[in-house]
């Protein structure tokens, strides 16, 4: 069985599939008594599955006539979506983002699913031989960096 926040989540993308401008404002409390939930469940879903490594932009205005504003980035073309996915990993990515980037290649096309295979492969934590938690962070950007700079100019 489906929880809550996966329940929203696939709400909230099903609108935004449907949206002609990949756009959509909400109202954190009316979505809250949708679903009767507290609206810190909101905020944890928005948080937490509508990231920029995921590929979204989120807004959000408090008060009153308050909204968030969640809006899908489309990338012009595969090189440009892998530099900012370069651009995004930095230094150092905890395993989590380095998923939701793998995750976001594959749904836009960038990688096959073999690739991304591949990739979620090589950043298992569990192939870094060190109990350094920031050191694996450190490992796992240049792994995967030095990936998408492949794939980026191997198209």
């Amino acid at each position: 069985m489906r929880n809550i926040s996966d329940i929203i989540e696939q709400y909230l993308k099903s609108i935004l599939t449907n949206s002609d401008g990949e756009l959509i404002e909400i109202k954190r409390s009316e979505l809250a008594k949708q679903f009767q939930c507290v609206p810190s469940q909101i905020n944890y879903v928005i948080s937490t599955r509508f990231t920029i490594e995921r590929g979204y932009i989120v807004e959000s205005k408090r008060g009153g006539g308050g909204y968030i504003r969640i809006i899908k980035v489309k990338a012009h073309n595969k090189a440009d979506l892998f530099e900012h996915m370069i651009q995004l990993i930095g230094e150092k990515v905890s395993q989590a983002n380095a998923e939701d980037l793998i995750s976001r290649l594959y749904e836009e096309g960038a990688v096959s699913k073999r690739e991304a295979n591949l990739m979620f492969s090589v950043i298992d934590p569990t192939l870094f031989n060190t109990n350094n938690p920031l050191l694996r962070d450190y490992i796992r950007a240049n792994v995967l960096k030095s990936m998408l700079q492949t794939l980026k100019y191997r198209e």
